[in-house]
């Protein structure tokens, strides 16, 4: 898939606002916008200024630090909203509208035709005013399709600059993402962007496919906080397109400030970031087995998909323990400036397995134990 065909709008200011432990100061937006700036992505979406007083305040802010990525904020389909949002110096506005039938009937009450007549208002209005322009659908795989496309079409041709595709509860599939882009390209001829929540462990999959399919901007926030289980999170997503292209995503963004931002917003929303995240987890770049040592020392590329120095990172080699191999052992050995023969290391290798049944040995233990059997 070329790297091209896609922009990353980062929403950590926005939905990520709707994390549960989430509550960012002035300064704390600023911060994590300068630094999602000098990682790279394309788009930074804040609340809407509507939302509060500071809300409002804080986006002007940010929409005025002059940075490379373009500002965007997120507001209902309500021309009251739009005449705030136009005034804050956002590049664009991003409108959306529940089409399915659940967000109809309990939500808002709209049929489809009011839907767009309101669209019609609002896209106007904020393309006068010289801003981009999306319009979404919300609850997006729970409306029909045949409503979907109806919309989409007559957004299209009023201008907008893409259209959105919201898996708001998270029910979607890859497949299904795939087959509504597919369709969806004989139809509009704008952009396509996909907010994809994660409630059912989808988000990054769904998000591959959809871009598949003919989508070219995908919502994300860092390390995937928002609402409930959060959305596609950033590390998980340009873990996946570098495992396509590594050498057009690191040309594209700076993958050694993907830590620097897990860790920001880790601690700006008191967790811990989880032992298995993508990229920046404790143990993502560690390997324990001895078959897997063994052809790491040969060959990183045998069991990693992902160069941890392309993200600032090291591996881990866990060799202490009753899994370990005689080459994953020969070679610490080597690294002390130890040298056996093999027979010799077979022995040492058993005799670590040995000790290690009873529990891992550290580090520390087996390399004491390596220097005693030099001098034994």
């Amino acid at each position: 898939m070329p790297v091209e065909r896609f922009a990353i709008i980062d929403s950590t200011l926005r939905e990520g606002e709707q994390f549960s432990s989430a509550h960012f100061t002035t300064a704390e937006k600023v911060l994590i916008a300068k630094t999602l700036d000098e990682f790279g992505v394309e788009y930074i979406e804040l609340t809407s200024p509507v939302a509060s007083p500071q809300s409002c305040e804080d986006l002007k802010i940010v929409a005025g630090l002059g940075l490379r990525a373009k500002v965007l904020t997120h507001v209902r389909c309500h021309l009251d909203d739009a005449r705030v949002a136009v005034q804050t110096g956002v590049t664009g506005i991003d409108i959306l509208f529940g089409t399915s039938s659940y967000l109809r009937e309990f939500s808002h009450g709209k049929s489809v035709d009011d839907i767009i007549r309101e669209a019609g208002t609002v896209i106007e209005f904020i393309k006068d005013h010289g801003k981009e322009v999306r319009f979404s659908s919300e609850d997006s795989f729970r409306s029909t399709e045949g409503d979907l496309l109806r919309v989409y079409t007559a957004v299209d041709k009023m201008g907008v600059d893409r259209v959105g595709v919201a898996d708001t509860v998270g029910i979607a599939t890859p497949r299904q993402c795939y087959a509504l882009a597919t369709e969806l390209r004989h139809h509009v001829r704008c952009d396509i962007e996909f907010h994809g929540h994660n409630d059912a462990g989808c988000a990054i999959a769904n998000s591959y496919s959809i871009l598949e399919g003919g989508a070219t901007h995908i919502d994300t926030s860092v390390l995937g906080i928002g609402e409930r289980n959060g959305i596609t999170p950033l590390g998980g997503f340009v873990a996946r397109m570098y495992a396509d292209d590594p050498a057009a995503i690191k040309r594209k963004y700076d993958l050694r400030k993907l830590k620097e931002l897990d860790e920001l917003v880790a601690s700006l929303v008191a967790i811990e970031i989880p032992y298995n995240n993508f990229v920046t987890g404790k143990y993502a770049f560690h390997h324990k087995a001895g078959m897997h040592t063994k052809a790491i020392y040969i060959n990183p590329n045998s069991y990693e998909i992902l160069d941890p120095a392309d993200f600032g990172l090291t591996r881990t080699m866990n060799i202490a323990h009753r899994l370990t191999g005689h080459n994953a052992v020969g070679r610490r050995a080597e690294e002390l400036g130890l040298q056996f023969g093999k027979d010799e290391l077979r022995a040492i290798t058993t005799k670590i397995k040995t000790l290690a049944d009873s529990g891992p040995l550290s580090m520390d233990q087996l390399d004491a134990l390596l220097r005693e059997w030099v001098v034994a």
